[in-house]
């Protein structure tokens, strides 16, 4: 795959914000725009055990996709107490993803500013991500197709993201937002999956109170680095086919989706699968 350093700064105008990296659709990383939030010198692992540590949450890992999952279903649930504990004790796969921790606890929204940086933020969804070391998140894109800052506490984390148009060497499943899932992005298996030679995207890390700025559409793969946790602010998408695209994932493809699996069971998942490649592939033999 080809990568290239997503471009950082320290601090930006709304202005320049707004016309060198959101007209543009080229993601960027501010390093201090976090400084001034209450969350800079709080939002730790320790932080988060003293006021949210008696709340259950729904936890993921990275098993495959199976028919009997329902869309986005949790594979368990613990107390974040528990969770934290387990997250400093050894590296583990659960993962809480796209969770509104803040509707269970308040008090987490007097922790951080809402960015005067040029974005119309969906106010109602602050999504809080926690993981262990080296814990991953599969590639994917967000069925809103929203435009997303990407801000990383505690540790380190990796982010490797792919524009949209990119999408025909992702090996996309069908009706999914996703890629194959036994793909490796740290290490592509190239003899099995070639299109990936071809890709084009960016990578980084983020440490705390970094953020990054992922365009419209973007597919990302997330890999933490050491234990930590992210929040990503929203803001719906400006062009009017990504809106139309995400109209259709939100009202159409996901209850599609669930019917077949429902109806066909794991040979649906299967195909799904099987059509990643021949679709990618066939792709590749056109554009040759």
């Amino acid at each position: 795959m080809n990568l290239k350093q997503i471009e950082r700064v320290k601090k930006i105008s709304k202005a320049d914000f707004i016309s060198q990296y959101v007209k543009k659709q080229i993601p960027v990383v501010v390093e201090e725009l976090t400084e001034d939030w209450p969350a800079y010198q709080k939002w730790k692992l320790s932080y988060i055990n003293e006021i949210a540590g008696d709340t259950v949450v729904p936890l993921y890992d990275n098993r495959p996709v199976n028919h009997e999952d329902g869309f986005n279903e949790a594979h368990t649930k613990m107390k974040m107490s528990d969770y934290i504990t387990l997250l400093q004790s050894k590296p583990t796969n659960y993962r809480i993803f796209l969770y509104n921790l803040m509707k269970e606890v308040p008090t987490l929204k007097n922790d951080f500013l809402w960015p005067d940086i040029g974005l119309k933020l969906v106010k109602q969804m602050p999504m809080l991500f926690f993981g262990g070391e080296n814990s991953r998140v599969f590639m994917h894109f967000d069925i809103d197709y929203s435009n997303i800052l990407h801000f990383h506490f505690h540790g380190e984390k990796q982010c490797m993201i792919f524009p949209p148009h990119q999408s025909k060497y992702m090996y996309k499943v069908p009706h999914a937002l996703i890629s194959r899932e036994d793909i490796d992005f740290d290490d592509p298996d190239y003899e099995k999956f070639p299109a990936l030679k071809n890709a084009e995207g960016y990578i980084t890390n983020l440490k705390h109170g970094e953020m990054l700025y992922m365009p419209e559409g973007y597919w990302h793969y997330m890999k933490y680095l050491t234990p930590g946790f992210s929040m990503s602010l929203r803001a719906f998408p400006k062009n009017i086919s990504h809106l139309s695209k995400a109209a259709y994932n939100v009202f159409v493809m996901r209850y599609f989706d669930i019917m077949m699996r429902k109806f066909k069971g794991q040979k649906w998942i299967d195909y799904k699968n099987d059509k990643a490649i021949t679709n990618t592939h066939e792709n590749l033999r056109k554009s040759a």
